[in-house]
């Protein structure tokens, strides 16, 4: 799972959650796509392995320029549309930012 900023703990939270019910979960905080884009090969490698193909990234803002890091087979939760006002917890609810999204999507991710 790729996370950036507030969205990150609730990430972490499902990263818990889905390791105890047997899922190897992996959270990459990157707060910063041009400068993750800057490292060498083999250091994005590491963080993002190849191999590794079911990707979720969580951001609460737009998906546009996240399937470059989720892959094909990968998926994203975001925002991408306009218009909404309330506080934010209630907005974070509505878009789907709950530790509960998080882990329904991410074991939806691995059925696939």
């Amino acid at each position: 799972m790729i996370s950036t900023g507030s969205e990150i703990h609730p990430t972490l939270e499902a990263a818990e959650i889905l390791m105890k019910d047997g899922i190897k979960a992996r959270v990459v905080n990157m707060p910063c796509l041009e400068i993750f884009d800057r490292q060498t090969e083999n250091y994005r490698k590491q963080v993002l392995p190849p191999e590794i193909e079911s990707r979720l990234a969580i951001e609460a803002g737009a998906s546009m320029g996240w399937h470059k890091y989720t892959g094909l087979k990968g998926n994203i939760i975001g925002i991408d549309r306009f218009g909404a006002s309330a506080p934010a917890n209630i907005l974070l609810e509505k878009f789907g930012f709950t530790v509960e999204n998080i882990v329904n999507r991410a074991k939806k991710l691995l059925r696939k």
